[in-house]
């Protein structure tokens, strides 16, 4: 009978106890030192670039000069009154509802097609992003010949059935519907693909049933599909809510003639991020104002998306006549 022994020293009270408290801090401090770097990263390049527009939104602030004097809120009365500010605040809304609307049900609907069981699925589905990874300046110049007053193939479509051809870079509210269908072509991939995940988390056993009590597909997709992917319909809405009330690169590009930061001749088309872009620097260099447009930009962008949020929840929140008492054709 062999006899092992162990020749490694007895652990002492004092190092389990050492351990023990080890342990403790590790399990209460690992989660702040895991998230930390976020909050690093957004403190250094989100919170204090925020709070430093604020502060210049304050002065009169000239990139041309070295005086920058404090005027308050002089800069916010001045934009409040302002023509121009309003003119591009309508355009903004105005682009943003006719392009995420159309956008987000168009989604809903391709992601609801590439769930079934088609040939190629997963082309069909690679497919659908291709926009999205096209160069935005390509995607705006393609439309921008295609939305041409003289030899462009829409108003070629629009001729053939006998219809007037359309200014679409002088009229304003058609320059809103060229740049939507710009912004529509390019995002609604994407958010397909997005809500595509989230139907395929749904379990099939819901289905089951339902088809089951009668049920078809159309039902199914209201009563089912549509209430448990509302917190991602949610998240796509202020994902759509953020980039649609930034919109920058379609709209100029879209005017790329003469001076195209005004968004056309009339500024038929120049949203805010282009009135800021036109205050804070070229022609005028007038930082300050442009970072109270910043501002106000970043209240409107605020105020939408809860908004929107709160109205998907409203909605959402209601029961169907079809969940009361099962689900029903």
């Amino acid at each position: 009978m062999t006899v092992q022994l162990d020749a490694r020293p007895p652990v002492g009270g004092g190092y389990r106890r050492f351990a023990g408290r080890f342990s403790r801090l590790d399990n209460r401090l690992s989660p702040y030192l895991y998230v930390a770097p976020f909050f690093l990263l957004f403190t250094v390049f989100g919170a204090y670039p925020l709070a430093y527009t604020f502060w210049v939104s304050l002065h009169d602030w000239d990139l041309l000069g070295t005086d920058h004097p404090f005027v308050g809120a002089e800069n916010y009365t001045q934009l409040l009154a302002d023509v121009d500010f309003w003119h591009a605040l309508v355009n903004t809304l105005g682009i943003f509802v006719i392009s995420t609307v159309p956008q987000l049900l168009a989604a809903l609907w391709l992601a609801n097609l590439l769930n079934r069981g088609l040939r190629g699925r997963t082309g069909w589905r690679m497919a659908v992003l291709v926009p999205n990874v096209t160069s935005t300046a390509a995607v705006a110049i393609v439309f921008g010949v295609l939305f041409g007053r003289e030899f462009g193939m829409i108003n070629w479509l629009i001729d053939l059935v006998g219809m007037d051809a359309i200014e679409w870079k002088s009229n304003r509210v058609a320059s809103w519907g060229a740049i939507s269908a710009m912004v529509d072509w390019r995002w609604t991939g994407y958010n397909a693909l997005i809500l595509l995940a989230a139907m395929q988390a749904i379990p099939r056993d819901l289905y089951e049933a339902a088809a089951i009590d009668g049920a078809n597909r159309a039902r199914q997709f209201w009563s089912i599909t549509v209430p448990l992917l509302k917190p991602t319909i949610i998240f796509c809405t202020i994902i759509a809510t953020i980039g649609g009330l930034q919109l920058f690169t379609e709209p100029r590009m879209f005017h790329s003639g003469t001076n195209p930061i005004r968004g056309g001749p009339l500024r038929e088309s120049q949203t805010l991020t282009m009135y800021m872009f036109e205050n804070a620097f070229a022609p005028h260099y007038n930082f300050g104002y442009g970072s109270a447009v910043a501002w106000l930009l970043f209240a409107l962008i605020a105020v939408v998306a809860a908004v929107n949020v709160l109205l998907l929840r409203r909605l959402g929140g209601r029961r169907s006549p079809g969940t009361r008492k099962g689900v029903n054709r």
